[in-house]
């Protein structure tokens, strides 16, 4: 209750702090290139329930129906835009509507698309018993995975076969030792690591 609580307070005050910065983001989105500012995808949530997980669109419109991963920096489907948006996480900010109203938190395990979650063993489905977050533990040891997937001969498999496994083992080792004062250093860190290339 007081998780949720606090995702309440900090992702309604988020969103009133850096209102200028969604409206300008949003604008230069629209300028930038063709298509819709804001892009939506389906994640698997708490109990294994579908929703739309809000971004801002760094890809040129329905691109991601050719590959659900971004290969590398220069994966000719992100816009000039979207690249930059990237490289600081602005994309990752619409994700505060998803918190308010109680899809996710800002700290617990990143929501997976349903062809992943389906990949998962019976141990690994125990990160679907919390809300997804905006930010844990692989987001910040994986926060260049795009460059890593790019220097792969086949990036879908190594995803599947090496990146996935770490991310469930760290989304575990997560729920055994979430408390407040962790979701507190996990979001520190996250702020911090946004500014390091």
């Amino acid at each position: 209750m007081a998780k949720r609580l606090f995702d309440i307070v900090f992702s309604l005050l988020g969103l009133l702090i850096l209102s200028p910065v969604l409206i300008l983001t949003a604008i230069a989105i629209r300028l930038d290139s063709k298509g819709r500012v804001l892009y939506r995808q389906v994640r698997v949530g708490l109990n294994e329930v579908p929703f739309k997980v809000i971004k801002f669109r760094t890809m040129q419109a329905a691109s991601d129906r050719l590959l659900n991963l971004t290969i590398g920096n220069h994966d000719v489907r992100i816009t000039r835009l979207g690249k930059l948006l990237r490289r600081f996480k602005l994309d990752e900010l619409p994700q505060l509507f998803n918190v308010l109203i109680g899809e996710m938190s800002l700290v617990g395990p990143r929501p997976e698309v349903p062809k992943y979650v389906a990949m998962y063993n019976e141990k690994q489905r125990n990160v679907l018993t919390v809300r997804p977050g905006i930010t844990d533990y692989a987001s910040i040891k994986f926060r260049n995975e795009n460059a890593l997937l790019a220097k792969a001969q086949n990036p879908e498999q190594y995803y599947i076969e090496e990146v996935m496994p770490l991310k469930l083992g760290l989304n575990l080792f997560y729920l055994k030792n979430q408390s407040f004062i962790l979701d507190i250093k996990l979001i520190m860190k996250t702020i911090i690591f946004i500014f390091v290339p």
